[in-house]
């Protein structure tokens, strides 16, 4: 009886797997998320790349609304890098929209943290930024701080966005279909 269900079994998987193929469409699957802990590492290489990564946090945050248990959840950034130059309120008049879009997630729970060191090497004082950030002694040992506490680590990495319009034109075959 029981080879005979084992046979059983085999058979159709073995028909489900050959209907498989490439034709066939995806499947889109509503997780539901428990609550989130994460810490995001911001070091990037220019001011405003900072305010682009925001959009990582943007989009988690509206996943955890929709899919997940987003009252529960806690979002920390920690910045050291030429984001730096972007977060200082000195610097307002060259990067005139970075207050609104960091209050924006401030507004929705997100804690910003920028690293003093980096802050120091890069000639700013500590009481040199926004109000919305908290300067902490050091990156290393705040990201540590967080990753102890069971926090997961985010390392958002900035590249071009490219649409199915910009891949059609790299690939004209695909014009085709």
């Amino acid at each position: 009886m029981k080879i005979a269900l084992l046979a059983a079994a085999a058979l159709v998987a073995s028909s489900l797997a050959v209907r498989a193929g490439p034709d066939d469409k995806s499947s889109f699957e509503p997780v539901q998320y428990e609550a989130q802990k994460v810490l995001y590492d911001f070091n990037f290489d220019a001011p405003l790349d900072g305010v682009r990564a925001l959009g990582f946090i943007r989009n988690h945050i509206k996943a955890a609304k929709e899919f997940g248990d987003f009252e529960g959840s806690k979002f920390v950034v920690v910045a050291h890098g030429n984001e730096l130059h972007g977060f200082s309120r000195l610097n307002r008049a060259a990067f005139p929209d970075v207050y609104d879009a960091v209050k924006e997630l401030a507004d929705e729970g997100v804690e910003f943290h920028i690293c003093r060191n980096a802050a120091k090497g890069r000639g700013y004082a500590p009481d040199e930024f926004y109000d919305l950030f908290t300067v902490v002694p050091a990156a290393v040992i705040d990201i540590a701080k967080y990753e102890n506490a069971g926090y997961s680590y985010m390392y958002p990495a900035l590249t071009p966005r490219m649409n199915r319009d910009d891949v059609i034109a790299k690939y004209p075959e695909l014009e085709l279909q």
